[in-house]
């Protein structure tokens, strides 16, 4: 097996579920709404055919994580589950005590099926929650209440010793202090791991159109920074810093699925639209699948796998890939590390500026990092190493 430095974060396997009860409002994600039904079986014979081309295609690799991601993978039954999971094994060795995890909406019908993922191999789960009063639910297009989410929250406790859930800041109308109030509530409720995004617009959404209408007015961006800060503030007090922008957690408590990505390691994406990246004997491959269900599922049954993209990149486009996501953590970025893969040294003028400037920041072991106050302008930071 051809060695290289992505691999040294590990292998992971992402498995993508399209299919959602309701698309929300603000959601640019591949998901889908279908009335008619799911034909799990159908699809589950698909997954094990793509997951069994992408063990061809990454051969002998040792997975150290699986995420169930989607669209919402807690509407897929126990037994699917397990079946995925099963398919996963047949293609790759699994790491003792990797990290599986599945997505979940916390609606009191999901939730009671908990205990069957568990016993499917799942040992963690990641809540979207979303918000914690109902009125902002319902602005957020969410079909559960709080009280089914913190119910939820506890189905989690007694069935996993590891679960995270998601909370949106900066919504309409959001102060400062509710907020404040609003994640002190939910670190009162999560056990070692958080999630918390600024909502965005995103192309294409309901959200987006309402904005355009000006029948949607969110925070400005003075206002969401100081919501931000705020979200730092008490997080760091409670001791579940950031370990990456978006993403809070105690110590060890890290999704180790998600630090692989950041750590920019290999993993193989199966399912509508998933994206993966794999060694090859040439370099680093980026892969996509076709994102309709449908079609996914026709082009399965016909060629063994629904890849519609398979490219081989450039030594440049890796290591500003390496940049784009090894800047977001909070350990940052080895610089050696960044020569091997995109074949040139970062700029020592450069890091120099923006040190002086105070965006970025030496860290243990040569590393560099970005600082407090350079997060909120992390993409002008990375272009500015990248160039």
């Amino acid at each position: 097996m051809i060695r290289h430095p992505t691999q040294d974060a590990g292998f992971g396997v992402y498995v993508h579920w399209p299919f959602c009860q309701s698309k929300c409002p603000y959601c640019d994600f591949n998901s889908h709404v279908r009335t008619g039904g799911i034909d799990e079986e159908r699809y589950v014979d698909a997954f094990r055919r793509e997951i069994a081309h992408a063990g061809d295609m990454a051969p002998g690799r040792t997975v150290t994580s699986i995420f169930l991601g989607g669209g919402t993978p807690s509407l897929m039954r126990p037994e699917t589950v397990g079946a995925i999971l099963e398919a996963v094994a047949q293609s790759w060795s699994i790491a003792r005590g990797a990290e599986i995890t599945l997505e979940a909406n916390p609606t009191s019908v999901e939730a009671g099926r908990f205990r069957g993922y568990r016993a499917a191999g799942v040992n963690r789960v990641s809540m979207g929650i979303q918000a914690l009063n109902d009125h902002d639910l319902r602005r957020l297009g969410r079909l559960h209440s709080v009280e089914e989410a913190l119910k939820a929250v506890d189905v989690a406790a007694r069935n996993f010793q590891r679960f995270s859930f998601d909370l949106i800041y900066a919504r309409p109308d959001q102060s400062p202090a509710a907020w404040r109030a609003e994640l002190k509530q939910a670190i009162g409720h999560a056990a070692d791991h958080l999630s918390l995004y600024q909502l965005t617009i995103e192309p294409g959404t309901w959200f987006e159109r309402l904005h355009a209408a000006g029948k949607l007015a969110v925070p400005g961006p003075e206002e969401a920074r100081i919501l931000y800060e705020v979200t730092q503030e008490v997080c760091e007090a409670a001791g579940m810093p950031a370990y990456e922008i978006s993403n809070h957690a105690r110590p060890g408590a890290e999704s180790r699925h998600n630090l692989l990505y950041w750590r920019y390691g290999e993993y193989a994406g199966v399912g509508p639209g998933a994206h993966g990246r794999i060694m090859s004997a040439k370099g680093r491959v980026a892969t996509a699948t076709e994102p309709s269900p449908e079609e996914w599922l026709a082009r399965v049954e016909r060629h063994g796998h629904g890849l519609v993209e398979h490219t081989l990149l450039t030594r440049e486009e890796a290591g500003d890939e390496f940049l784009l996501m090894g800047l977001r953590l909070r350990e940052g970025i080895e610089p050696a590390r960044y020569r091997i893969i995109s074949g040139r040294a970062l700029d020592h003028e450069r890091i120099q500026e923006l040190m002086g400037d105070g965006m970025i920041a030496h860290r243990a072991g040569a590393r560099i990092a970005v600082t407090p106050a350079g997060f909120p302008v992390l993409d002008a930071v990375v272009a500015d190493l990248a160039a």
